[in-house]
C-alpha cells in the first residue's frame, strides 16, 4: 500500500529534487497535492516553481495550491542569494502551462485530512512551517488525523545557516515552527546535522547529468547553480541536498539514525530567533519537556545518493 503524502514547499532547487524524487517513487508514495509557501522566494514564485517542476516530470495531473504569503507574525525573509532571483536558477525553464488551483493551500490541507481516514496522510514540509501551523490553528481537529509530519528544518550540532543560531526554515517563521513542535503530532525532523552530510560532490553532480534523461540534466544545472554558495561559505566539496532527505526517509528510513528528543523553537530572542532548542542529551525533566521529535543525526550518504539515482533515472 502506497503512503499518501502532501508536500508543502518553497522551491528552491533542493525542494525541486525532493518533489521529483517523490514523483519518481510512485511504487511507494501517492502524492495527493503540493502546497506552496513563501520562503526561499516570495509565494508567487514558489507556486510557479512547483508548477514548473511538475512539467519537468510530465506529471501535470498533480494539483498545486498557493498558501501563505508571509509568516504568522514576521516580515518575510527570503534566500535569493542562494537560489537565485527565481528560486530555480540554473537551467532555462519555460513558463508553466498548467495552473494552480483556486483553493487556498491551507484549506486544501484541512479538507484533504478531513476527507481521508485517520492516520493515513503524512505531511512533508520542506520550507517554513507557516501553512502547517495555519492549518492547525484554523482546524485543530486535524491534529488527530495526521499520521506523521516528516520535515526538513532546524539544527543542533550544526547550529545555524542563516544566523549563528538558526536554520533558515525555522528562522523565517519561528512561531509556526514552535506550534508544529508543540502540536502533539508525530514528527520526524531532518536538521542540518543530517543534510550537511549529503553533499553534491563533483562526482555525484556529474552522475545526475549522466542519468540518461532530460530530468537528470536539469538537476545537474540546478545543483551547479546553488552549490556555489555553500562551497564558498563552508569551503566544502559541494552543497547539501537538504529537502530530498525528507522523501528519502519515507522511502528508506534505515538510511537515517537518530533519537527521540524534546525540541522547541526560540521565538522571543532576536539574537537566537528560530533556534532549535534540542535536548539531545536528555538534560531536562521528561515531565516538563516530553520527547516530541524523532531527531535525525546521521545518514548513510552513499546509500542516500544511490537511492536518488535509482529513482530519478525513471523520470523523463
Amino acid at each position: 500500500m502506497r503512503r499518501k503524502i502532501i508536500i508543502d514547499t518553497d522551491p528552491g532547487q533542493d525542494d525541486a529534487i525532493a518533489i521529483l524524487l517523490a514523483l519518481a517513487a510512485k511504487d511507494k508514495l501517492e502524492l495527493l497535492g503540493i502546497t506552496a509557501v513563501a520562503g526561499n522566494v516570495p509565494l508567487e514564485l514558489t507556486t510557479k516553481n512547483a508548477l514548473k517542476i511538475l512539467e519537468v516530470a510530465k506529471e501535470t495531473n498533480i494539483a498545486v495550491f498557493s498558501g501563505c504569503k508571509a509568516p504568522l507574525k514576521r516580515k518575510l525573509v527570503t534566500a535569493e542569494h542562494v537560489h537565485g532571483p527565481t528560486g530555480l536558477n540554473g537551467p532555462q525553464l519555460a513558463e508553466p502551462k498548467i495552473k494552480q488551483q483556486d483553493q487556498h493551500g491551507v484549506d486544501f490541507i484541512i479538507d484533504t485530512l478531513r476527507q481521508h481516514p485517520e492516520k493515513t496522510i503524512t505531511l512533508c514540509p520542506l520550507g517554513p512551517l507557516t501553512n502547517i501551523a495555519s492549518a492547525i490553528i484554523k482546524a485543530p481537529d486535524i491534529v488527530e488525523k495526521i499520521d506523521e509530519i516528516v520535515l526538513m528544518g532546524g539544527a543542533y550540532f550544526e547550529v545555524g545557516n542563516v544566523t549563528p543560531a538558526a536554520e533558515f526554515n525555522f528562522y523565517v517563521d519561528p512561531e509556526a515552527a514552535n506550534i508544529v513542535m508543540c502540536s502533539g503530532i508525530k514528527i520526524t525532523m531532518m536538521p542540518l546535522d543530517v543534510t550537511h552530510q549529503v553533499l553534491t560532490t563533483k562526482e555525484r553532480s556529474q552522475k545526475f547529468a549522466n542519468l540518461g534523461n532530460e530530468t537528470g540534466k536539469i538537476i545537474y544545472h540546478w545543483v551547479k547553480y546553488f552549490k556555489k554558495f555553500d562551497e564558498e561559505k563552508y569551503k566544502s566539496d559541494g552543497a547539501p541536498l537538504h529537502d530530498p532527505c525528507v522523501i528519502a526517509y519515507l522511502l528508506k528510513p534505515d538510511l537515517f539514525s537518530g533519537r527521540k528528543i524534546n525540541v522547541r523553537i526560540e521565538t522571543n530572542s532576536e539574537l537566537t530567533r528560530g533556534m532549535s532548542v534540542a535536548d539531545y542529551w536528555g538534560i531536562t525533566d521528561e515531565k516538563d519537556c516530553p520527547r516530541n521529535v524523532n531527531f535525525m543525526r546521521h545518514v548513510d550518504d552513499e546509500g542516500f545518493y544511490q537511492l536518488l539515482f535509482d529513482y530519478l533515472k525513471k523520470l523523463p
